[in-house]
Order: C-alpha cells, then sequence, then structure tokens
C-alpha cells in the first residue's frame, strides 16, 4: 500500500504507525514496565486511531486499500483481544511455529492422493502437535488408541482433565 502512493500511502502509513506504538506498548507491558490499567488506557486511542484510519481507507479510489480496511473492520473486535483477554498474544507466530511440521511434512511428501489420506495426515498431524503441546508420549498415545480400538474399547482422549 505504501508503494501505491497518494491515500493508499496515507492508510497504509498510519496503520503502521499504530501497528509500531501497540508493540511498543505491548512490550513495555510483558515486561512489567506498565501494568494492565495502563496497556488498556494506552490502547485505547490506538483503537480508536486505527478505526478512524480504516474508515478513512473505505472512502479511497485505490480498490485493493478499500478491500483491505473493509476486511480488517470486519474483524475489527478480534484485533483487539489480546489487550481484554489476559494470556492472548497479538500475533500468531505460536501458530505458526506449531503448524511448520505439518507444513514440511506437505512440502517434502507432495501432500495427499485422496479425501481419505488427506483426513488421516490432518487427523495424526493434530494428534502429534497437541501431544508434544502437552509434552505426552506419542508412541504412547499411538499404543493406547490402537489396542484399545482392536479390543473395542473407548480411545484415549486428547483433552487433558483440569
Amino acid at each position: 500500500m505504501l508503494e501505491r502512493g497518494g491515500k493508499a500511502k496515507i492508510v497504509a502509513a498510519s496503520c503502521l504507525s499504530v501497528q509500531k506504538r501497540v508493540f511498543d506498548l505491548r512490550q513495555l507491558f510483558r515486561g512489567g514496565d506498565c501494568s494492565r490499567a495502563q496497556l488498556d488506557d494506552g490502547m485505547a486511542p490506538l483503537l480508536l486511531h486505527l478505526l478512524e484510519v480504516l474508515q478513512g481507507g473505505l472512502r479511497c479510489r485505490d480498490r485493493k486499500t478499500k478491500r483491505f480496511c473493509a476486511r480488517l473492520l470486519g474483524v475489527y473486535p478480534a484485533l483487539w483481544t489480546f489487550v481484554v483477554v489476559e494470556g492472548v498474544e497479538p500475533t500468531n507466530n505460536h501458530v505458526e511455529r506449531a503448524q511448520r511440521r505439518a507444513v514440511l511434512w506437505r512440502r517434502r511428501s507432495f501432500g495427499c492422493q485422496s479425501a481419505a489420506g488427506c483426513r488421516f495426515v490432518e487427523r495424526i498431524l493434530t494428534v502429534v502437535q497437541t501431544l508434544r503441546l502437552q509434552e505426552r508420549s506419542v508412541l504412547q498415545f499411538l499404543n493406547e488408541a490402537i489396542t484399545a480400538h482392536r479390543s473395542g474399547l473407548q480411545g484415549p482422549t486428547l483433552v487433558l482433565e483440569r
């Protein structure tokens, strides 16, 4: 958007400015240099400013900029979830790292060749990643699942009891 010039450049520069201030403030919070209340107070004007920028972008002649602004406005409340819900991060880095194994597998194996194969892959990769995140043994879980299936019993669960 910056390279398109005109109103698109103004919208892009404003969005990037808000993004930088949001992450600077988030970093202060994570470092313990500001409280949750200070984070909320600091984010409020940024939230309003970005809303104004995106609404202004809807009036832009550039179709790509309009579409970008409309899409962000469509999920606008979700952009700020990390401010109001403790433990939610403002990025998807954790999810991207979790999906990395699946992406690498798909790249090396050329994907799946059937619907059943794709279902198996999505399920086994989900099981493996979930168990790794829970620090549980993948082989033990699979052994228990196969044993239970062969015995006609209920298999192990991925959901941990709290």
